[in-house]
């Protein structure tokens, strides 16, 4: 339970936008989607980190990995100590308890969970190294499947642990690119001022905002074949500030305004509350 709740508190402080959805799960897939995402935070951390050099970033991000793959019934307590400690007053707080976090899921779930953090941090440690140098469309897709199409895919695994559930997988990958491509339009200028672009050669914003509209539909499609369930509660959320960024963005604005956000998701809350209870009305026979 204390883990439980240092992990929301964390993750209360490091994404407002996959707060709300993951606060609002199920007890057991709760756990389960908050480990996934720390864990993944933890290692984007470290690869986004303003001040370490690309070297060092590939080498924490390979050494992650390993440990990660290292898991059995849990981790030893010094786990990934000897990597982080020369680090502790670098990094921030959700990559130094990367260990707690991977203990966090249940353990019938957990491992599906090391090994999309491992494949992900030696991925990132591979871009590290080419310092993110992107000249193709096909590399753009590689670069967001690496760092989000891939969370797709993790999250129909869990949802398919919890309940059942099933989904398209190639939607999957939409819904992960989708969202990362629109953190590229947004991140654009800060991205350029470290010296990293992940817009192809010749592309323009249009052409960025094209290819996030593609994804997104994907995303769409994802999303609207859910049930009404924890799936879709949580997809849903992620899925309209997407989209609104998306919009703002085309207007010109550099990101969604705190009132916009809070607009947006009283509208989703709206939508999901009238849902459910026309699901829950007594038919009545003709």
């Amino acid at each position: 339970m204390e883990l439980r709740k240092a992990a929301l508190t964390i993750l209360q402080e490091t994404s407002r936008t996959f707060y709300i959805p993951i606060s609002q799960l199920p007890s057991g897939l709760q756990e389960a989607v908050a480990s996934g995402y720390l864990c993944m935070r933890a290692i984007d951390e470290v690869e986004d980190h303003p001040t370490l050099e690309n070297s060092v970033k590939a080498h924490l991000l390979r050494e992650i990995s390993q440990t990660l793959q290292t898991g059995g019934d849990g981790f030893d307590i010094n786990a990934f100590a000897d990597v982080l400690r020369p680090y502790q007053n670098v990094l921030p707080e959700v990559s130094l308890r990367i260990r707690e976090w991977a203990l966090l899921a249940p353990v019938t779930i957990a491992p599906r969970i090391w090994d999309a953090t491992a494949a992900m941090a030696d991925r990132m440690a591979y871009w590290a190294d080419i310092n993110w140098e992107l000249h193709t469309e096909a590399d753009l897709d590689r670069y967001t499947f690496s760092v989000a199409g891939a969370v797709g895919l993790l999250l129909s695994d869990l949802w398919a642990w919890f309940d059942g559930t099933e989904t398209n997988r190639t939607e999957a990958i939409g819904f992960g690119r989708g969202l990362q491509s629109v953190n590229i339009l947004r991140n654009h200028g800060e991205d350029l001022e470290r010296g990293v672009d992940f817009f192809p050669d010749g592309w323009t914003v249009a052409d960025m905002h094209a290819y996030a509209h593609r994804n997104l539909a994907l995303a769409d499609a994802y999303t609207n074949k859910l049930a009404p369930g924890p799936a879709l509660d949580f997809c849903r959320i992620p899925l309209v500030l997407a989209h609104g960024t998306l919009d703002a963005l085309a207007h010109g604005k550099e990101k969604l305004s705190r009132t916009d956000v809070m607009a947006l998701l009283t509208a989703v809350m709206r939508s999901a509350s009238h849902q459910y209870q026309n699901q829950s009305k007594p038919t009545t026979a003709s």
